[in-house]
């Protein structure tokens, strides 16, 4: 096997993350929603931002074109992948995979941290006691759990004899986890990676090994060089605000 690369790319600015940023602002409890989480759209600037990664994927942009392309089915996820291939033809077509969704976050969901406090305090007790890695709401999954679908969707790759270029469009503490799995990092060192900001909308990580048998190695890290090139506003939209306090 030869050559494989992993490009992570978190999904452009959605609604939902402008209404979260808006609700917490304002100290709100709940965040208001009319749709599920699948069902949430990009915003009009995570369109734009969509549009600037199609762009310097495009053949001769600086970037190269993937041999693939996998994709978290919740519609923000989607609707990136989909406006990014858009900018040029004869791509892969997207193939979703639920291993890549967002974290679930079970009765915690649509609520700000105040509203956590405020609404469950047993469960921000129980949250802060056994820490963001292991916490599972009821209903919902630790970051644990999505460690275990990260593993899964990469073992799959190395049995179907995967290379070259994938592009992955999935969520924030999904990249974070693909990095945990293949760089084989610890609880602390992850979390010394999330202390130092959020994954930035439509950003690019790039995981690369040269072998079947050589470990991962980091070519860049939350890189948003594409979007200011091609004129595009980079956003930082904090995730699970529920579990980061």
């Amino acid at each position: 096997m030869s050559r494989l690369e992993l490009v992570l790319v978190r999904h452009g600015e959605s609604v939902g993350n402008v209404a979260r940023e808006a609700a917490e602002s304002s100290g709100a409890e709940v965040i208001v929603m009319s749709m599920r989480d699948p069902d949430v759209p990009l915003s009009p600037l995570g369109e734009e931002q969509a549009t600037a990664l199609g762009r310097w994927l495009a053949p001769g942009a600086g970037g190269s074109p993937p041999n693939a392309v996998w994709c978290s089915p919740y519609l923000r996820a989607r609707r990136t992948a989909e406006r990014a291939l858009g900018e040029y033809s004869g791509g892969p077509d997207p193939r979703l995979d639920e291993r890549l969704r967002d974290r679930e976050l079970g009765v915690l969901d649509l609520l700000t941290s105040h509203g956590v406090r405020a609404r469950f305090p047993g469960e921000a007790e129980r949250r802060r006691w056994l820490g963001k890695f292991y916490y599972r709401p009821p209903g919902g999954e630790s970051w644990a759990d999505v460690v275990l679908r990260i593993r899964s969707f990469l073992s799959d790759l190395d049995r179907c004899g995967a290379e070259g270029r994938h592009l992955i469009v999935s969520h924030d503490a999904v990249i974070l986890l693909f990095r945990y799995v293949c760089e084989q990092l610890d609880e602390v060192e992850l979390f010394d990676i999330v202390r130092q900001g959020s994954i930035t909308n439509a950003s690019v990580t790039r995981l690369v090994r040269p072998e079947a048998t050589s470990r991962w190695q980091l070519e860049s890290f939350n890189d948003h060089e594409h979007l200011e090139r091609f004129g595009v506003q980079p956003t930082e939209h904090p995730g699970e605000l529920d579990a980061a306090r």
